[in-house]
């Protein structure tokens, strides 16, 4: 037999081998309750620094309020650009859509329809529908000629649009210039008009 100072020696007869203490949550009779760690014992640190440690949640919420507004102001931004796009092109689209109507009409013979349709009342003034007339039937122009856009800009001031409109008409060998100002807040009549022979 060992003495009490002795350690122990394994396969001597009498002597039970020592258990392992079991973890806290694992003590015999609790019944599943657990129990703070033995006094001198402490749990692992936590990736956080002190045990048990959840990275603040403040942080996380602090980014994504940050990334929702940049979002926010993203589209915002593609909004106003889309908007600013088909406004643009629909004052273009209306401007060139007057320019043809007018243009064809002209070509076609219909000059005093044309007249009356697309004029302002204040060119009207500067410019009689007989001296309208006649000086288009000094262009000879036909059914064979077909206008070309070079130059349509529109702008907006002050609730007013206006489109200015270049080109060339092309009649077989020869050529016209034209250029057209339409103004309006609404529907835009034609204020300034230009048809004259290429040099």
């Amino acid at each position: 037999m060992s003495s009490p100072q002795d350690p122990y020696q394994p396969g001597q007869p009498g002597q039970a081998p020592p258990q392992p203490p079991l973890p806290p949550q694992q003590l015999p009779g609790n019944s599943g309750r657990a129990f703070p760690a033995p006094a001198g014992t402490y749990p692992e640190a936590g990736p956080f620094g002190l045990p048990g440690q959840h990275p603040p949640a403040k942080n996380r919420r602090k980014l994504w309020i940050i990334l929702a507004g940049i979002g926010g102001v993203l589209l915002l931004v593609v909004l106003g650009i889309v908007i600013l796009i088909n406004v643009a092109g629909s004052a273009t689209n209306q401007a060139r859509g007057l320019a043809d109507g007018f243009t064809k009409m002209v070509i076609g013979g219909q000059s005093s329809q044309a007249y009356d349709e697309y004029l302002d009342p204040a060119l009207k003034e500067q410019l009689s529908k007989e001296a309208f007339i006649a000086g288009v039937d000094t262009l000879e122009m036909d059914e064979s000629c077909k206008p070309t856009y070079n130059d349509l800009q529109v702008s907006t001031d002050n609730g007013v649009k206006a489109a200015d409109v270049a080109g060339v008409i092309t009649c077989g060998g020869k050529e016209v210039d034209l250029a057209y100002r339409f103004e309006g807040t609404e529907d835009l009549k034609m204020t300034n008009i230009k048809l004259r022979p290429k040099a």
